[in-house]
């Protein structure tokens, strides 16, 4: 089962989530943002999150309008 994370008034399906430090460079100890982009468009995320530990890849779950049905 898929879990939903609310950021911002902003529904996303979570599809991966990775700890920061599998994408910390280990020679400086900085964070290589190519390989998080790389990363995210290999799972098919269109947006990346970051918490305190992860990095959570993203699915944008669209605005959906519902029409009221008449009886």
């Amino acid at each position: 089962m898929k879990q939903l994370y609310l950021h911002n008034s902003i529904a996303y399906l979570i599809l991966r989530k990775k700890p920061i430090d599998y994408f910390r460079n280990k020679l400086n100890d900085n964070i290589n943002m190519e390989w998080v982009q790389t990363y995210m468009k290999w799972c098919g995320a269109d947006h990346a999150l970051q918490d305190t530990s992860h990095f959570i890849f993203c699915e944008t779950i669209k605005d959906v309008e519902f029409e009221e049905i008449a009886e």
